[in-house]
């Protein structure tokens, strides 16, 4: 079976187009696809069937972890709508949003001088966790809607926020550990 490397990720995995995704449907085909075309089945084929095996391997793991990451779901979602976003010029000027990813950054610099770091880290990492989430639903609402490509794209860098600042809190967690053991 060959993949046809032009189709979209959705088609390729057999899944609706839609920011609602089944994941164990996903994790299946996903390990049915690799089955079939792994770089390893094709050891004593020609050169150009392995060059095509490999090229459809990186599809399926392409595909895979874009369908699998909601941030990356959302963004794809919107460049299929012809909705490209360029993150060096596309920011928020939410206010709000703006004071709350000051707070948590302030919050995440006084982490070190805490009597206990790491229950203050969990407890900032849990709200990061719960806003991520919560834009997540935000995001599916305003892609299911006509006409809110601007405002899923807004959400999109919001999300984008908080996976940095979740990946400087698991930065900070690894240090506290190496530091306190």
């Amino acid at each position: 079976m060959a993949v046809d490397l032009s189709s979209t990720f959705f088609e390729l995995f057999a899944l609706p187009r839609s920011f609602q995704v089944d994941m164990e449907l996903l994790d299946k085909r996903y390990r049915e696809l690799q089955r079939l075309v792994h770089p390893d089945r094709f050891v004593n084929a020609t050169d150009q069937e392995r060059r095509l095996s490999m090229q459809q391997a990186t599809r399926i793991n392409e595909g895979y972890r874009t369908l699998k990451d909601p941030l990356k779901r959302g963004r794809y979602l919107l460049e299929l709508d012809g909705c490209a976003i360029d993150d060096e010029h596309h920011t928020t000027s939410d206010a709000g949003f703006l004071m709350e990813q000051i707070e948590l950054r302030e919050a995440l610099a006084e982490v070190r001088a805490a009597d206990d770091p790491f229950s203050q880290l969990a407890g900032i990492m849990d709200r990061i966790a719960a806003d991520f989430d919560s834009l997540t639903g935000e995001l599916q609402e305003r892609l299911g809607s006509a006409g809110q490509d601007g405002a899923a794209a807004d959400t999109l860098m919001k999300m984008q926020f908080f996976r940095r600042l979740h990946e400087e809190a698991q930065e900070l967690e690894a240090a506290l550990e190496d530091e306190l053991g």
